[in-house]
């Protein structure tokens, strides 16, 4: 008999980096289907979440970035989801902060991309709510900053 699985808990910071009424987004082929996902990733012990979020998208991107504000916090429990057979032990928390980016907005190109990454692109915000952006929670508010009224807040456990 298999010993029970104990979850361990992932901090991670995510970016929503805007420009001139745009999103960047990370393309990326993941299970098989294209896909996009916002920069970002686990948090280093000892890290604050907004330094994690800047290191994050300048490894993925190479954008230097302001972070502004945390709009949002979302968790990931894996046995609750589509997926619980193999990741029982997954629980993400994340933190999702606004961002701007410094510099050349157009010059593009990480040193440290996430494995699943195939690019990086540029998406209209009111373009989000038809693209297989991951998770699809995200959708709605992302496309919210468009008329700068997003709900900040607690997300929930959500896929």
């Amino acid at each position: 008999m298999a010993e029970p699985l104990t979850p361990t808990i992932r901090t991670c910071a995510k970016a929503v980096v805007v420009h001139n009424g745009r999103v960047l987004l990370q393309r990326a082929t993941w299970e098989g289907q294209d896909c996009y996902f916002l920069p970002g990733g686990g948090q280093l012990p000892g890290e604050p979440l907004d330094e994690a979020a800047r290191r994050e998208v300048h490894e993925e991107t190479g954008l230097t970035v302001t972070v502004d504000r945390m709009l949002w916090l979302r968790e990931y429990i894996g046995a609750h989801h589509e997926h619980a057979a193999t990741e029982a032990g997954t629980h993400r928390i994340e933190a999702i902060f606004h961002c701007t980016p410094q510099g050349d907005p157009g010059t593009l190109g990480g040193h440290a991309e996430d494995q699943v990454q195939t690019g990086l692109e540029w998406v209209e915000l009111e373009k989000v709510p038809g693209l297989n952006l991951l998770p699809h929670a995200l959708r709605q508010p992302i496309t919210a900053l468009a008329t700068g009224q997003p709900q900040a807040g607690y997300l929930g456990d959500v896929a």
